[in-house]
């Protein structure tokens, strides 16, 4: 099999309206890709710093040190508590996990890989490399008898959608009546804000109460189930390439083997900086309050402009629709010098939303939303005619 021919990178057909948005008097807004712009933890930082005498190659497992911090971190944070070395390992990044995984299963033509109806285009990149049929599908009774992934997204890009511990559960039965892994991305669990996720915690696919009880260990039972999770959100570490994923021992020796054969290694420095960064809470918590705030900003602003904010109760997004078709809403607002994420970007469900990220400054966060009212209060005292 050869790898298929991918599409053009989406993110291209924004260059005009970044131009637009640029020559704005009053600067450009950037809120389309959700990179963090606020600084990496300097305990983090001065622990990537004292690990860069990295003479020797790095363990393609991870160090002792961090599988511990990881099961650590995932019993303490995510409610999976008895998770053992061999069931979790460091990815360099999320994303070429995502995009590799269909391949490293050993998935092609015959093979369907389930995402969500609004979904980050990698997943269906992933099942494009390995040959495999990308099948857009929220429901699980929709799922294709030929399915062979399933990837769920709790809290969604773009969507900010949480699924409960009941609608994990009923994906897990479905996937293991079809025979299918099934892996829940989770990178943005710490960034609950609406409902009752703004007081109980996202829950993770390997919770006991998702997976049940394994007989012989008495933890959960992680058959067929992977939780995927990135330190890019919580920690601003997006420049280390900085992942995990835990659950199914057997799956997990599978992809260990073909990341030693194929030299996937994340680099020491950046495991140690890992470990440490998954042992501190005090530093997310403080990260979430920036990210709280400019939600708290830009919310009414965009509700005032005359977007109606859809689920978007959890995650790094706001996703927003005026009920005309995105391309419009995404030059109007390059006129005002925001640049924002095209619902298109994220599927053909959703050609009337756009996404918008937290991911600014405090002062460009304040600077859209200034625009947005300004407008809203321009379109108020218009005469009737």
């Amino acid at each position: 099999m050869s790898l298929a021919a991918l599409p053009d990178y989406p993110w291209e057909q924004m260059t005009p309206f970044v131009e637009r948005a640029r020559a704005h008097p009053g600067g450009i807004v950037d809120l389309s890709i959700g990179s963090p712009v606020d600084p990496t933890p300097v305990l983090v930082r001065e622990a990537l710093a004292a690990a860069t005498d990295a003479h020797s190659y790095p363990q393609t497992a991870g160090t002792p040190e961090l599988r511990a911090a990881i099961i650590t971190w995932f019993a303490r944070r995510r409610g999976v508590p008895g998770l053992r070395e061999t069931e979790v390992l460091p990815t360099i990044g999320s994303k070429e996990f995502v995009a590799w995984l269909p391949f490293m299963l050993g998935l092609g033509e015959g093979d369907a890989v389930v995402h969500p109806r609004a979904a980050y285009p990698t997943y269906e990149i992933g099942a494009t490399i390995a040959g495999a049929r990308a099948v857009a599908a929220d429901d699980p009774a929709e799922w294709p008898a030929d399915t062979k992934l399933v990837w769920l997204n709790s809290p969604g890009n773009p969507d900010g959608s949480v699924l409960s511990l009941e609608q994990l559960a009923a994906a897990v039965a479905q996937a293991r009546e079809l025979g299918a892994t099934i892996v829940n991305d989770e990178c943005y669990a710490e960034l609950g804000w609406e409902g009752r996720w703004a007081e109980e915690p996202v829950p993770s696919i390997l919770d006991p109460r998702v997976v049940g009880l394994s007989a012989a260990s008495g933890a959960g039972d992680a058959t067929g189930v992977l939780a995927a999770y990135s330190l890019s959100k919580q920690s601003n570490l997006a420049g280390y390439r900085a992942a995990f994923v835990a659950g199914d021992e057997r799956l997990i020796a599978q992809l260990l083997n073909v990341r030693k054969q194929a030299g996937m290694l994340p680099p020491a420095p950046v495991q140690r900086a890992m470990t440490v960064a998954l042992g501190d809470d005090e530093h997310v918590a403080a990260q979430k309050e920036l990210y709280r705030a400019r939600r708290a900003v830009l919310k009414p602003a965009l509700e005032a402009y005359g977007l109606r904010i859809d689920r978007s109760e959890a995650g790094l997004y706001l996703w927003a629709t005026a009920g005309v078709d995105c391309w419009q809403s995404i030059a109007e607002l390059a006129d005002l010098g925001i640049v924002a994420g095209p619902g298109v970007f994220y599927g053909s469900y959703y050609p009337d939303h756009v996404r918008f990220s937290l991911t600014a400054t405090d002062e460009r966060v304040r600077t859209a939303a200034q625009r947005l009212i300004e407008v809203s209060r321009h379109r108020d005292t218009l005469p009737v005619v």
